[in-house]
């Protein structure tokens, strides 16, 4: 397998974006017998009708999502469309979309996935998901569900965001069609062999204090150490407000130990219920050991940095595909493509084609110890993640 990458700024002009992608990708001399496209773009190529131009002019299925900025090699900025082409002949290639998603309901992702599961002639080796950004069902809940329907295939992925505050035009992209309530997926199944690595922050940032998870439900933290949340992070040194809420609670990582030998995920707090009762994006278990973590701007470069060199020094790679939580490009301050800037400086460098695109959550296997082929896969916040194929 290989990878062509390719994209365009020409959000406007339709034919202009059609020629530049193919220009680049070359598809009739360039595609070995099986292709798929990964797409990651600016929202606004969905409305000018872009996207789906692009979509209609390739010889191949193309999956994607919409983001707040991405990296492709030669390429770094907000307003862009970017296109990854895996083609291969020991491979082959599967695209699943499932019906609206209404609630959290694992019947619409079992049928999509056994008819995708249908067209490939052995098990498959990765599954590389799209995910809408939903109310009413997270990323914990797709993770967990599709690691049973699918009897644990490794599963990597963002949640699709968009540049505007509540993300209201993000949609999740599958063969030049948009939709803001369907998960789509490709199954890859023959010759792939998948690595997985991840970066949030550093052991020299997270406090020393930890605590134990003695109540929560799903993403909502209710006690630690069997008292209140907001009691026990003010015991910590956080501070009330006058309405009695845990001030600047969502500029600082949860990191959060499952005690199973895997890396910590990290949550990101988005709010806190009228009971005080801190919001995750993602599940905090009870039994769980927890801690907070600070980050900043030079932490953002320097995890993703050391997340990419150890991808690097794993071995040879076609392709990489990375995705990095909005929580951390908003942490970059008054320079917020800095960390796509460095992904761009060192990937460029080595000649590897690769995929860079921001997402509201990241799915990504975490790997049960150092050095063990065994994989759990987990919904993360604030993460930088690699696929390295």
């Amino acid at each position: 397998m290989k990878a062509l990458t390719a994209h365009t700024d020409k959000i406007d002009d339709v034919e202009a974006a059609v020629s530049e992608i193919l220009e680049q990708l070359k598809p009739e001399s360039g595609l070995l017998s099986r292709s798929i496209g990964i797409l990651s773009c600016y929202a606004d190529f969905v409305e000018s009708g872009a996207m789906r131009a692009v979509c209609d002019a390739l010889p191949f299925e193309v999956v994607g999502l919409t983001t707040l900025a991405n990296v492709g090699p030669g390429s770094t900025g907000t307003m862009l469309l970017t296109l990854t082409v895996l083609t291969g002949d020991d491979v082959s290639f599967s695209v699943g979309l499932t019906a609206p998603l209404p609630s959290e309901d694992e019947a619409p992702l079992r049928e999509e996935y056994e008819a995708a599961r249908a067209r490939l002639d052995r098990r498959p080796s990765l599954m590389l998901s799209f995910v809408p950004l939903l109310v009413n069902a997270g990323g914990d809940f797709f993770v967990n569900a599709f690691t049973k329907i699918s009897g644990g295939v490794p599963n990597f992925g963002g949640l699709a965001v968009d540049h505007n505050s509540d993300y209201h035009d993000s949609c999740v992209v599958c063969n030049g069609e948009a939709y803001t309530d369907r998960y789509a997926f490709i199954l890859l199944s023959g010759n792939v062999s998948p690595r997985f690595f991840m970066g949030s922050i550093s052991a020299a940032k997270i406090f020393r204090e930890r605590g134990i998870v003695t109540a929560a439900n799903g993403n909502q933290l209710q006690t630690v150490n069997d008292v209140p949340v907001s009691d026990y992070l003010e015991s910590l040194g956080f501070a009330k407000g006058a309405d009695g809420f845990i001030v600047g609670l969502n500029s600082f990582p949860f990191v959060v130990d499952y005690n199973d030998g895997t890396p910590p995920v990290i949550r990101a707090i988005y709010s806190q219920t009228p009971e005080g009762h801190a919001v995750g994006g993602g599940n905090i278990p009870v039994g769980a050991t927890l801690s907070i973590g600070s980050m900043n701007a030079s932490e953002v470069v320097a995890t993703a940095a050391e997340t990419i060199n150890a991808a690097l020094s794993s071995g040879k790679s076609e392709c990489f595909l990375i995705f990095s939580c909005v929580g951390r490009y908003f942490h970059l301050g008054y320079n917020p493509l800095e960390e796509a800037e460095k992904v761009q400086r060192t990937l460029d460098e080595t000649g590897i084609p690769y995929h860079f695109a921001y997402s509201g959550g990241e799915l990504c296997p975490a790997y049960v110890r150092e050095g063990s082929e065994s994989i759990v896969n987990r919904n993360h916040n604030l993460t930088f993640v690699i696929c390295a194929l």
